[in-house]
C-alpha cells in the first residue's frame, strides 16, 4: 500500500503548495511536518533562505539560475487582507508589495531653494524636468524646493493613484469586506500620492519614510490650506491633508514586541506628535529624539489603510505559507471532533479561505469550545433563520452565551510573530493563529477614521470585541 502511495505521489502531487512528502529508503512515515518554536523536525522539511520571498507566488518563482539574486529591502503588507485582495492581486494593486533594489538608483534629495517666488515663477521652476516640492504660503508667495538625483537611494511611492509614479496602489480597507466592490461606494480618504519610502542601496539598506509622493510631473504641491512652516535653519516643511502616521513596535517584531507610540511624519521626514484631529491645521510637537527610519514591524497609516513594514531580515524569521500549510495539516491529522455530533472537523484548504466547508470548525467565542456547525442554542425562531450570522448562541458544553462563528486559518504569514501552532482565535471574526500573534495584535491601537483608535484583526480589519479580543480554542479529540 505504501509503495502505491509513493508512485501516486510522484505522479500527481509534486506541485502541491502543501508540505511535500519526501520518499526515503525507510519509507514514508508521516504526511505532515511538526514544527516546534519555528524549527522543522523532519530532516526533509522546507528550509527558508534569504533568496526566497515568503508568500507571493510570482516572487517564489524567481529563477535561481541567475548568479545575481535581487536584493530585497523589505515588504509592505496591507492590514485587513488574508493573503490576497478579495478579488485577487492584480498588477500594482495587491495586498503585499516587495521592495527590491532597482537596477539603477532613482532616489532624489533636496538641492536649490527658490524663495519668494510668484506663482508664475514657481510654475516655471516646477515644469523643469526634475523633482520639486512647492509650498504655497499665499496667493503671491510660493517657496519651491528643487530635488536632484541621489545615486545612493531607491525611491518607492505609495498612494491611491494608478498613475505611473505610484509603485504600490492602495485603496481604502473596509473591515470584513469580501469583494473590491465594497470599497467603491466609499469616498476615499487616502491621498492619491500618499507617501514615499527611500531605501539606502548599500548595507544595512535603511528605509526612511516621507509624507507625500511626487506626481506625474515630478512635483509635490502643498496648497494654502495645508499645514506648512519654515524651520529654524531656513528650510521648508509641511504635512499632508490627512497625514501619514507611523508606529514602531518596542523590541521589534518578535515574541517580545510591545506597542509603540503613533507619530506623524512630515514631507521632509521629520517626526511629530499627533494633531488634535487628522486634518487639523496646527501641527504637533516635533520629536527630535525619533527618526523616520522604518524597523521590522513598523506600521504606516494612510488614513484609510494601514501597512505593515517587514524587513528582509525579519521575514527570514517569519513562517512561510508552506509552514502554515504544514500546521493546518497537522491540526487536521489530530482529527478534532464536534463534542456533540461526533463528526470529524477539518480546516479547509488555504485556497478556499473564504468558503464555508461542511467540515469547517465553528467556535463559541465566549468560552472557546470548538464544534461543527449546528442550529442548537437559539432562543427564538428569528435566530433559527439561517443561524450563521454570528449572533449570540448558547454553548452546549458549558452554557456560556456568545458569538458562534466559523474558524478561518490566518493565511498572511507576515502578520505572525512566531511559528507556533494556531491555538487562538480573534473575536468576533474567528481568524485563527498563534497565541503570541493574537496577544500582540490585540494590544495595537490602529487608527480608525479621523480621530479614534481601536484594536483590530490583522487578517480582516474587524474591530476586536470581548475582554481580550481573542479566545483560546478548546478542541475535542477523537473518541476511539
Amino acid at each position: 500500500m505504501q509503495d502505491i502511495f509513493q508512485q501516486n505521489y510522484k505522479a500527481r502531487f509534486c506541485n502541491l503548495v502543501a508540505v511535500m512528502v519526501c520518499s526515503v529508503p525507510d519509507g514514508i512515515s508521516r504526511l505532515f511536518v511538526t514544527f516546534v518554536a519555528g524549527e522543522a523536525e523532519h530532516p526533509h522539511a522546507h528550509k527558508r533562505t534569504h533568496a526566497v520571498p515568503m508568500f507571493s507566488p510570482e516572487q517564489e518563482n524567481i529563477s535561481t539560475s541567475s548568479t545575481k539574486v535581487p536584493i530585497k529591502y523589505g515588504e509592505l503588507i496591507v492590514l485587513g487582507y488574508n493573503g490576497s485582495l478579495p478579488n485577487g492581486d492584480r498588477g500594482r494593486r495587491k495586498s503585499r508589495f516587495a521592495l527590491f533594489k532597482r537596477p539603477k538608483a532613482n532616489g532624489v534629495k533636496p538641492s536649490t531653494i527658490h524663495v519668494a517666488c510668484t506663482p508664475q515663477a514657481a510654475k516655471a521652476i516646477s515644469n523643469k524636468d526634475q523633482h520639486s516640492i512647492s509650498y504655497t504660503l499665499s496667493r503671491a508667495h510660493t517657496v519651491v524646493v528643487e530635488y536632484t538625483h541621489d545615486s545612493n537611494t531607491d525611491m518607492f511611492q505609495i498612494g491611491r493613484s494608478t498613475e505611473s509614479p505610484i509603485d504600490f496602489v492602495v485603496t481604502d480597507t473596509i473591515p470584513g469586506s469580501q469583494s473590491n466592490s465594497d470599497t467603491q461606494s466609499v469616498q476615499s480618504t487616502i491621498s492619491r500620492f500618499a507617501c514615499r519610502i527611500m531605501c539606502q542601496r548599500t548595507p544595512p539598506y535603511t528605509a526612511r519614510i516621507y509624507a507625500a509622493g511626487f506626481d506625474s510631473s515630478k512635483n509635490i504641491f502643498l496648497g494654502e490650506k495645508a499645514a506648512k512652516w519654515r524651520t529654524s535653519d531656513g528650510q521648508m516643511d509641511g504635512l499632508t491633508t490627512n497625514g501619514v502616521l507611523v508606529m514602531h513596535p518596542r523590541h521589534g517584531f518578535t515574541e517580545d514586541s510591545k506597542p509603540g507610540v503613533w507619530r506623524e511624519i512630515s514631507v521632509c521626514g521629520n517626526v511629530f506628535t499627533l494633531r488634535e484631529t487628522r486634518s487639523a491645521q496646527q501641527r504637533g510637537k516635533m520629536v527630535e529624539s525619533e527618526t523616520q527610519e522604518l524597523v521590522d514591524g513598523s506600521l504606516i497609516d494612510l488614513c484609510g489603510a494601514t501597512l505593515l513594514w517587514r524587513t528582509a531580515e525579519g521575514l527570514q524569521r517569519t513562517p512561510t505559507l508552506k509552514h502554515l500549510e504544514a500546521l493546518r495539516q497537522e491540526l487536521n491529522a489530530a482529527r478534532p471532533q464536534c463534542p456533540v455530533g461526533f463528526n470529524t472537523l477539518a480546516f479547509p484548504s488555504m485556497r478556499r479561505k473564504d468558503t464555508v466547508d461542511e467540515k469547517q470548525p465553528w467556535a463559541y467565542l465566549h468560552c472557546g469550545h470548538v464544534h461543527g456547525y449546528h442550529s442548537w442554542g437559539t432562543r427564538d425562531s428569528s435566530e433559527r433563520d439561517g443561524g450563521r450570522d454570528g449572533r449570540e448562541r448558547e454553548c452546549p458544553m458549558c452554557r456560556a452565551r456568545g458569538p458562534y462563528v466559523p474558524l478561518w486559518l490566518g493565511c498572511e504569514a507576515g502578520f505572525y510573530l512566531d511559528a507556533a501552532p494556531p491555538t487562538h482565535a480573534f473575536s468576533p471574526c474567528g481568524h485563527v493563529c498563534s497565541e503570541k500573534t493574537v496577544a500582540f495584535w490585540s494590544q495595537i491601537p490602529l487608527p480608525h477614521g479621523t480621530h479614534t483608535f481601536h484594536a483590530a484583526c490583522p487578517f480582516c480589519a474587524q474591530q476586536l470585541s470581548g475582554e481580550q479580543g481573542y479566545v483560546r480554542l478548546i478542541f475535542q479529540g477523537p473518541v476511539d
